[in-house]
């Protein structure tokens, strides 16, 4: 009996000192995954990379307890709580990068189903929620023991499930949520909490209490208007002057693509900056049905959406082409990669987003090579080992690894006795441009310093080693704007090629190329973007540059 015991023992023992560092990468080809963190403490709902490589990673406040606590027997009080008014446990963390760790932080109103940006001085400012938490403000300042500032209730409107995007002059504007068919601005001018009517939200609003406009698809065109996308249209939208420039044509099929028939969308990245109409593309994915909310009320998971669409929303006459997946999905994360091509990763092939709505987890990443032939674009990668279902999150990082956390269809912390258990824990994607294989063509920026503070229109030269031999025509430089994602979306997410060929060989495996920066703030606003030197689809490690 002692004997087995001990066994028992050593059994658990082993298993703990498994699952306390980072495991090897357990899959080849097609991509790695590795087991970054058994546990945060929290699951990770929402997402920023910031410019000192750390990422702050919260959940909202009102599941209850987590599993970290804060530290110095701090606690929170919040007599307006609906869970846990004295509460001692964290609901958000930083995560760094460089070292594998994470810090416990605090934070005081409830952020449940929050939006946020960077803005140009690097600051992440995180806006609205539930409860307590709807019309807050909160500021995290990248810096050393940093921790959240809350700004009291500033905003205009409750903005739960509301859309955030960074403007050419440095401001938010933050648009729809539940109930709200209006945008605004942070920060708050002399005009005070002023909110401005936007009727296409009232008119994308599914009757019988289903929205399918939440957290509405938004990006900055090159026009400097914005495209949005609600439930099954689009608009160019001119917020200056409170007007819609144009309609789009509905996406085809009359499914909607927004929370909660979750899809994801990305602004395809931009080209040609210096050409007098630069060209905008938006590729959209995934989402479920009509009526597939409804369905799952009554107990039938309907099968999610395989299709994407792909508009150039600077056409004259632009109209919608679709495309196939090798599979469906909803709740799908959409990410741009350095390279320019686009990563799908996390979701369901069944049901929609919301409380235990989602079945048979999509494991396999998909690659989407935008400028492949059509039908020969998506690549599958390898599956993934942890489902991750609705409230997870995923973000590109400096060295070209995804981090993915979070995962919890469950009103509450639930581990045991349900399908898809809370998922506490953190781990990095590495697309296959990573393999070892590639590492002889695989750039290295020389001297990042040099490079770090840039200025628009500004013509400069990037110097990088290569090993083994550089094909010219297949070297260009990318720009990054790393964002804010939550509910399969990225906010913010912008890339943009500021050069491409023309490498000038200075002899010792080290290439110089010239490039030119984007013109104005409405091609790329002002702030912290990651530049990537990018030879035959491998990117190099990025840097941070600091554009204004």
């Amino acid at each position: 009996m002692k004997s087995t015991l001990r066994l028992v023992a050593t059994f658990f023992l082993f298993h703990i000192l498994l699952c306390s560092i980072p495991s090897p990468a357990y899959a080849a080809g097609g991509g790695q995954w590795q087991l970054l963190q058994p546990s945060i403490g929290i699951v990770a709902m929402h997402m920023q990379l910031l410019s000192n490589d750390r990422v702050i990673i919260y959940d909202r406040t009102d599941f209850g307890l987590s599993n970290l606590s804060l530290p110095d027997g701090r606690c929170r009080n919040n007599p307006n709580e609906l869970a846990v008014k004295v509460d001692c446990t964290a609901h958000s963390v930083e995560y760094n990068v460089a070292s594998n760790t994470f810090r416990a932080l605090f934070v005081q109103t409830n952020v449940w189903c929050s939006s946020g940006a960077v803005t140009p001085d690097g600051l992440l400012v995180q806006t609205g929620g539930f409860n307590d938490g709807d019309r807050a403000v909160r500021i995290f300042k990248p810096c050393p023991d940093c921790d959240w500032e809350e700004k009291g209730s500033l905003l205009g409107a409750s903005r739960w499930y509301a859309t955030n995007h960074i403007l050419p002059d440095g401001r938010l504007i933050i648009i729809g949520g539940i109930g709200q068919f209006n945008y605004e601005f942070y920060p708050k001018t002399a005009g005070g909490d002023k909110v401005y009517n936007l009727p296409f939200l009232a008119q994308t609003s599914d009757p019988g209490g289903v929205d399918n406009n939440l957290y509405p698809f938004v990006f900055l065109n090159v026009d400097g208007n914005l495209f949005i996308f609600a439930n099954t249209r689009s608009i160019l939208f001119d917020y200056n002057n409170n007007r819609v420039v144009r309609e789009y044509p509905s996406i085809p099929g009359g499914d909607p693509r927004n929370y909660p028939s979750t899809g994801s969308a990305v602004l395809l990245p931009l080209k040609n900056l210096q050409a007098p109409n630069v060209e905008a593309e938006v590729l959209l994915c995934g989402g479920a049905p009509r009526g597939a909310f409804q369905n799952v009320g009554g107990g039938t998971f309907v099968g999610a959406l395989n299709t994407c669409g792909r508009l150039k929303i600077t056409d004259p006459k632009p109209q919608w082409v679709i495309e196939n997946m090798p599979g469906p999905r909803v709740m799908g994360d959409m990410l741009l990669l350095p390279n320019g091509n686009v990563l799908i990763i996390n979701g369901a092939e069944v049901g929609t987003a919301g409380w235990e709505n989602g079945r048979e987890p999509a494991m396999s990443p998909l690659f989407y090579r935008p400028n492949n032939p059509t039908n020969s674009r998506f690549e599958l990668q390898t599956p993934a080992g942890i489902p991750r279902m609705y409230h997870s999150t995923a973000v590109l990082l400096r060295d070209g690894r995804i981090l993915v956390g979070g995962s919890n269809p469950h009103v509450g912390y639930s581990f045991s006795n349900v399908l898809f258990p809370t998922e506490l824990r953190l781990e990095a994607f590495s697309p296959s441009y990573l393999d070892a294989q590639f590492a002889n063509v695989r750039p290295k920026i020389v001297d990042p310093n040099s490079l770090s503070a840039l200025k628009y229109a500004q013509k400069l030269k990037v110097q990088f080693l290569v090993t083994g031999t550089v094909v010219s025509d297949l070297v260009s430089v990318t720009l990054f704007a790393p964002p804010f994602n939550t509910h399969t979306f990225s906010m913010s997410q912008r890339i943009l090629v500021v050069g491409t060929g023309n490498v000038a060989n200075l002899g010792k495996s080290t290439y110089e190329i010239e490039v030119t920066t984007p013109g104005s703030g409405i091609l790329a606003p002002s702030g912290s973007y990651l530049l990537f030197v990018v030879h035959q689809e491998i990117p190099s490690e990025g840097i941070w540059v600091h554009l204004t």
